[in-house]
Order: C-alpha cells, then structure tokens, then sequence
C-alpha cells in the first residue's frame, strides 16, 4: 500500500485518523517519511542520522499493539525526529559541533522515551548549530553539518540553534521535532520556516538526556505544523522527573479546545513591537491582530523599562554556558568548531565576573515578579515573532539584520522561564515566512494554545508549504 505524497503535511490528529482508518499502516508510514529524510534532508543540511533500524522496530510494535488494540493515544504510530542534543542509546549525539561528532551516549534522553511511550516512532537526528549557539556565533555556517537551509528558499537561513527541526517540519520530512530553547532556539526557526514552535515554562519538561547550555534557561519543547499538534507533544513529554531536579509537578492536560476554552479572550499587545520591523513584518502583526479582535478585548501594555531583561539574559546565558564547556578551551578542541567566532568567544565569557553573574540572578527575581504581575490578566501577550524574515547563509547576521531589531521580550520572557508559541501569520519580503508571537504566565501553556488554536481556525497560514522541487 502506497502513502500519498500530501501524507506528508498532514497534522498530527489526520494522521492517526487514517492509521486507524487502515489507510497505510504504522511501518508504511515510517518507511514514507524515513524515505524524505534520507532523500530531501541533505537539502537542507537537516540531518544527522537517520535512526532506520530503531525507527522500523518501534513501527512494527506500534502496528502490532494498535491490532491487539492498544491504542496509546495520538502520538501511536506518528513518526518524529529530535535536535541532536538529546541522547539515543546506540546512535551518536553530535550537539552539532565537530570534537563530538562520534560521540554515543548511553542513556535515553527523558523525552525520548516518554515519546517511545506514547507510540511515536523516532525516525532521525536532526542538524543544530554546534553547541546550541552558546559560544556565540554569528553567521548561518556554524555547524559541521553545514548552514541550515529554509524550505522556503535554500538561499537562506532555516533559523538557530534548532536548524534541522524548523527545516524538517516545513519540507514535510517528518510530522514534528523536539527542539529546545535557551534564548530564541526554537521560536526563532519556527517563524523563518513558517511552523509552529512551542517553547515550554522552564521545568515543565525534563532535560535530562539532553545537552546542558544553561542549568537555569534551557527548555525542550515541540515543533510541528499546528498548535494543536504542539499541544498533543507537549501533553506527552511533560512532567516532573527524579533525574532533572528543575522539573516541577504541574498539571497539564491538553485537548482540542472544546467550546469552553474558544473566545473570548483577554490578550495584551506589545506596545511598540513593530517598530524597528521589516514593513512586510509590521503588517502582518497588525493583520494578525486584527483577526483576533472580534475574538477578544485587548489592551496595549510595556516591559518594565528600567530592568535591562536582554544583558541580564545574556550574563547569565554566557556565563553558564563557559562553565558548561570550559573542557574545550582546556584541552584544546575549541580550535576545532566550525564559527571562527566559536573559537574565542568562550574566552571572553570565562572572565566574567561572578559579581556580575549574582547581580545578574537577583535583577531577574525582579524581572520575573514584574512580568507576572504583568501577565497575570491576560490569556497571552501578542508580538511579532522575529523583526526579519530569514536572512541569506552567505552573510553574517549583522549584515542582513543592520536597521531592524527585536523588543526586549525575547530576553525577558526566557531568562523567567516563561511559556511562547510562535505562528505562521503570512510571508514577507521575498514570500518567506513571518511569524506571530504569543508569551504567557508561567504554566499558563493550555492558555496559550488556546489562543493560537483560535487563531490558526480562522487563518490558512499553517496549511502552506514551500515548493518543493523533484517532491
């Protein structure tokens, strides 16, 4: 039996219909989308490995248990692939950096398993900027993988540090990825690739199995074609976890939103946010706004303004990220990164100074008090994911970025651990992709998904797909 070629854009929920319907089974499914790795994933520079023999067994115990009838839910029998960071026993775990590109660890990342759980199927690895960008890259080249592509247009950047997930869902390579975020790393793909990314409240997700860059910032979290389908991720890989003491025991229960949990809504829009923005950005925001109008009251607030979110995020960022990698400036292998950049900006980030490092943590106990205060009336906070559409591989982010920069949010809302969705809301200068941002209070995700469900019902933006030469 064959899978049709739109197969391969489906959402999460028509998937499982038509598996259970007998349209193709578990193992064809896989084969399908292991066939697109392996044939369109060099494009893109979106992947590692291909987990062919896991992927084919874990297919056939998903059919097997899905005709004894042991429906494990609506990840049963969906392929997917990880950012690899995250640790697969028997499969090497790169972290995109050369000195640990045969490097195989011998635990199964958290999320991994509880998506092995669920019934997903793990069918690859995906490319990432080496070290998740904690050395300080600069350009699209920092990887031994090369410079992530955009489906959209080859020519340009798929977005950092989760370069392989971003690009995988929008060529329809598999069905949705883990990716993870410490500043920007799953929101900032998602918007270029035009998908849907969702960055998780700090400790709601385990990270053990997975790369440290940050004790205190780094978050796992999904990115797939819809809200609903992050939703349906994040409902499975969440939870507290006795190997990562960061995670907390939150409930979490995820539904498609049942007319209890449609408009009205409260939202808040970001003053200013559009200022500094490409036009073709600021229109779609405003566009975008406007379709969730009649769905909710609205009202325009600031960040607090007298706490500098973006340096306090950058010290504490740096300043763990050295710790975590000092053994690559001590023996040596730093010289081997792909970035010149990564070559030397560690040691610059190793001299900070703890004083700074402290102010630093205390001036975000603030921050994050202040923007829940902020928060706390509203369904969600409404921004403009990124001020840019993806910029081209072949220069460094200053040049193509030079005139437009991002509200202060993007620090603010990760150094307090606090929840974001990023949609597709239309295309941009040279019809790449823009992206509309959605910030909540910290567990507030069902909120969140709630409002970008809302919005992805009276929108289109999430069922287009990049021309595909050859697909």
């Amino acid at each position: 039996m064959s899978v049709p070629a739109e197969v391969a854009f489906l959402t999460i929920p028509e998937l499982g219909r038509r598996l259970r319907a007998g349209d193709f089974t578990a193992r064809e499914l896989t084969e399908f989308f292991l066939h697109r790795l392996e044939q369109l994933g060099p494009r893109f520079n979106a992947v590692v490995t291909v987990t062919r023999d896991l992927a084919l067994t874990q297919a056939q115990t998903a059919e097997a248990d899905l005709k004894a009838g042991r429906d494990r839910g609506p990840l049963h029998g969906i392929p997917y692939a990880v950012k690899d960071l995250l640790a697969v026993p028997g499969y090497p775990t790169t972290w995109g950096a050369a000195p640990f590109r045969d490097q195989v660890l011998h635990e199964e990342a958290t999320v991994v398993r509880r998506l092995r759980e669920a019934g997903a199927v793990l069918v690859g690895k995906l490319a990432m900027v080496e070290i998740a960008g904690g050395l300080g890259y600069q350009q699209a080249n920092a990887s031994f993988t090369g410079p992530g592509l955009n489906p959209w247009n080859p020519a340009r950047w798929s977005g950092g540090s989760s370069t392989g997930p971003g690009a995988a869902v929008a060529a329809g390579l598999v069905p949705f990825t883990i990716g993870s975020e410490t500043w920007g790393s799953i929101l900032t793909p998602a918007a270029y690739c035009g998908v849907t990314g969702l960055r998780p409240t700090y400790g709601r997700v385990s990270r053990f199995g997975a790369m440290t860059l940050s004790w205190t910032m780094d978050k796992l979290g999904p990115l797939a074609r819809t809200a609903e389908d992050c939703g349906l991720v994040l409902a499975a890989i969440a939870g507290s976890d006795p190997r990562d003491d960061s995670t907390v025991d939150r409930p979490l229960r995820f539904d498609p939103p049942g007319e209890a949990q449609r408009p009205p809504f409260r939202l808040a829009v970001l003053a200013g946010a559009a200022q500094r923005t490409q036009p073709e950005v600021a229109a779609n925001f405003t566009a975008a706004v406007d379709v969730l109008r009649d769905a909710a009251t609205m009202e325009e607030v600031s960040l607090p303004d007298d706490l500098p979110a973006n340096t306090v995020a950058d010290v504490i960022l740096s300043a763990e990220a050295a710790a975590a990698f000092e053994s690559l400036v001590r023996d040596g292998r730093v010289e081997q990164m792909t970035a010149e950049e990564d070559r030397w900006r560690i040691w610059s980030d190793l001299m900070i100074p703890a004083v700074d490092y402290l102010q630093a943590q205390r001036i975000r106990r603030r921050l994050q008090q202040r923007l829940d205060e902020l928060l706390a009336p509203y369904d969600a906070l409404l921004a403009p994911t990124l001020s840019t559409v993806a910029g081209p591989i072949d220069q460094p982010f200053a040049a193509w970025a030079a005139g437009f920069s991002s509200t202060q949010l993007g620090g603010a809302s990760n150094v307090a651990g606090l929840p974001a969705l990023s949609l597709p809301n239309g295309f941009g200068a040279d019809q790449l992709p823009t992206g509309l941002q959605l910030v909540g209070r910290a567990w507030g995700e069902e909120r969140l998904l709630a409002v970008a469900g809302e919005y992805q019902r009276r929108t289109d933006w999430h069922r287009r797909t990049p021309p595909l030469p050859g697909d």
